[in-house]
């Protein structure tokens, strides 16, 4: 812990426990105060909000140009407490339980996708060395396991027989998993409204929908969509200087999780574009007749996200533009 006060001298210098977290703060008038967004930041927030406290997050990135020479626990409360006092800092919105929550189903359902994904390439591999293969796809694994389920087949001695079957087990196990959780992402998604309204947005489904509002916990932080955008890394990357641009490929910055959810939705809308034809979307046709599809599918996740960023902001509901609604 490293306190200062309005004049930035020193007042505190101190190594404080976690179970004396709360008592300390209980007895200390209202103050500003400085974390790092990192695990448990959240509920600690929280907590401190409660106390009558004002919680500043920040992420670590932010925070580590502030850290003097070496780097040890007292060193990093000294450049939090700096780095809290910045006007120009920008800082991490508190989420609330529910949105946690929210996040936790989508982490979960993701490592759950992860492990499936692990797990069918360890059947096809173990098969593999006994020159057993299958088509790519659900039906080849269907067919892997079916090989391990016939008794008859003497391809397959008895011990690696029980290793796959075991494997397919977990296997069904995960896809039961993967199933609830859908559900109840969807469950979710019916009962708040903003997520309702994001799903109306073409390319916006209900897992992506849910994890904006889940992740999002006030998008007025935002200066723009366009902030909103390069926030979740969908904006050119910039080595600018003196004058000139120059951009990149695009930054890759920020969530992972809701990049790779914008990309595939862009992606649905320019298959289905592509089935049904783009001529009610000029903009989209114009785009993919001068660049490759992938290009084509990170430049309108870009537009996604501005488009959610502007409804979530506004409160209204997505209105089709006069081409399509024609």
């Amino acid at each position: 812990m490293h306190g200062v006060d309005a004049e930035g001298n020193l007042t505190i210098r101190r190594q404080l426990k976690r179970r004396y977290v709360l008592a300390f703060f209980q007895k200390l008038p209202p103050c500003v105060v400085g974390l790092e967004a990192c695990a448990s930041a959240h509920y600690w927030a929280r907590e401190l909000q409660a106390l009558g406290h004002t919680v500043r997050m920040m992420p670590p990135a932010y925070v580590k140009p502030y850290v003097k020479r070496h780097k040890n626990d007292a060193t990093d409360a000294e450049a939090i407490c700096e780095a809290a006092t910045r006007p120009t800092m920008r800082f991490v919105t508190i989420k609330t339980p529910e949105q946690q929550s929210c996040l936790m189903l989508h982490r979960t359902r993701h490592l759950f996708i992860r492990q499936q994904t692990a797990v069918i390439n360890s059947i096809r591999a173990h098969l593999a060395e006994f020159g057993i293969v299958a088509p790519v796809g659900r039906k080849g694994v269907e067919q892997l396991l079916g090989v391990v389920a016939d008794s008859s087949d003497q391809r397959l001695p008895e011990i690696a027989r029980a290793c796959v079957a075991a494997l397919g087990a977990q296997l069904q196990t995960l896809k039961a998993q993967i199933v609830q959780f859908d559900r109840l992402i969807m469950a979710w998604r019916r009962s708040n409204e903003a997520s309702k309204r994001l799903d109306e947005i073409p390319g916006v489904g209900p897992a992506l929908a849910t994890a904006l509002v889940a992740s999002i916990a006030d998008p007025k932080a935002f200066r723009s969509g366009r902030d909103f955008s390069a926030w979740i890394g969908l904006v050119p990357k910039q080595n600018s200087s003196g004058g000139k641009e120059r951009l990149g490929n695009i930054s890759k910055r920020g969530d992972r999780y809701l990049r790779s959810l914008f990309t595939a939705g862009a992606l649905a809308v320019i298959r289905y574009a592509k089935i049904h034809g783009t001529k009610h979307r000029p903009w989209l046709t114009a785009l993919l007749a001068r660049r490759p599809t992938k290009v084509a599918a990170i430049a309108l996740a870009n537009k996604i996200a501005r488009m959610a960023w502007a409804i979530m902001t506004r409160g209204v509901r997505y209105q089709e533009p006069a081409a399509l609604a024609a």
